[in-house]
């Protein structure tokens, strides 16, 4: 993947003891450190850990490096439309080995992608909750609630990928001895403790807006979806309100041969592929091209502010991903996100964030066609009606 050249800054040449140009004084302001300061971005380059940045990363090859204030290997990735609210910490470990106990006032979900251990949390009377996890997991931690990972003792490392909501804090309060040091209890987000054994409480509201209330899923391939066919043929889809977070969860599901509608939204949704495999095609509107992210088990990525996307399933079976953001359906945290959740299934000619089959690019369609009869599948996508199919 390419980033886009930019011009190097030349500054103007200025005599002795003339005043310095507005842009070279800007530019000292910043380097001191006394205007346009991004602590969580300072904070990243002192931790000594890879930081990988690139529109869509394969966490399964990310390499990680000792952080000692982890005590296990790690890697910061800041995927390209993940906006000003969070990032991904890749955590690797070892056969036998466990990280250090961790208590921070951010919010953090935890999807496994490998191997096999267990998350111990402590709640504020000393009691402890474990957690046994395996690939395809998806855990919430209570906020500032104390707990560490253990590996589950198999030959085979584990890795662990967690979307949190530490750059929007640490930008918010510029204070890490405040933000990884704070005592405060917060009792409200540990629920009751079956939770953290995979039950919870499930919340009939309307299709695409049902929610499972818990703090762990055992595994996301195996969860019941309920039906959203509003959002695409055959598409299923469940909320996830973990550890009462305003750290947002989904998952939604395709069938073979299907595609889901195109639709857009403000930066920091990550996409990370559940099962089987595919594509996704993304552009802004008055693009004449589409950009193209081919995904598997292992990648993620996340659109960019207002860029629509479209995601494709050529699998010989269904498909799942899991998209992690701040601010849900419960606590949507911002007007721009509670719009996105009224609005994420209506058409555009409606005020609406997706774009229905009739009103998309034919060429999506005989693009998919292709793609399928190449692994000998056949397109199940109902006839398009409004305009002559291609």
């Amino acid at each position: 993947m390419t980033k886009a050249a930019t011009r190097p800054h030349t500054a103007a040449a200025t005599e002795p003891g003339e005043p310095a140009s507005p842009d070279d004084a800007i530019a000292e302001a910043i380097a001191a450190g006394k205007l346009l300061v991004q602590p969580y971005a300072r904070w990243a380059a002192q931790q000594g850990i890879p930081i990988i940045e690139d529109f869509a990363v394969d966490l399964l090859a990310v390499e990680t490096a000792p952080w000692d204030r982890l005590g296990a290997r790690a890697a910061l990735v800041h995927v390209a439309g993940r906006g000003d609210w969070s990032n991904i910490v890749v955590t690797e470990l070892s056969a036998g080995k466990a990280t250090e106990p961790q208590r921070h006032l951010y919010e953090e979900v935890v999807y496994v992608l490998s191997g096999h251990g267990s998350t111990i949390v402590e709640d504020e009377a000393g009691r402890q909750h474990t957690v046994d996890w395996g690939p395809r997991s998806l855990i919430g931690l209570p906020l500032n609630a104390r707990y560490r990972h253990v590996h589950g003792g198999r030959n085979e490392p584990a890795r662990l990928a967690s979307v949190t909501s530490l750059p929007v804090m640490l930008n918010a309060f510029h204070d890490e001895d405040f933000i990884l040091g704070s005592s405060w209890n917060f009792s409200g987000r540990f629920g009751d403790a079956a939770r953290f054994r995979g039950e919870g409480e499930f919340v009939e509201v309307a299709p695409g807006r049902h929610m499972w209330e818990t703090n762990f899923v055992p595994d996301l391939a195996d969860f019941e979806l309920p039906a959203w066919a509003a959002r695409g043929a055959g598409s299923r889809n469940l909320k996830f309100v973990l550890a009462d977070a305003t750290m947002h969860a989904h998952v939604s599901e395709m069938p073979v041969g299907t595609y889901k509608k195109g639709h857009r939204h403000h930066p920091d949704f990550h996409v990370f592929t559940v099962t089987g495999h595919g594509y996704s095609l993304l552009w802004y509107e008055g693009d004449e091209e589409f950009t193209r992210i081919n995904w598997r088990h292992g990648v993620v990525y996340a659109p960019a502010d207002q860029q629509f996307h479209q995601h494709f399933n050529t699998a010989a079976h269904p498909t799942r991903y899991l998209a992690v953001a701040y601010g849900g359906l419960r606590y949507p945290f911002t007007e721009e996100r509670r719009q996105h959740f009224l609005g994420v299934d209506k058409s555009v000619s409606e005020g609406g964030r997706q774009i229905d089959y009739a009103d998309e690019d034919p060429r999506i369609r005989v693009l998919y066609e292709k793609e399928l009869a190449v692994s000998g599948l056949t397109c199940a996508m109902p006839p398009v009606t409004g305009r002559a199919h291609p």
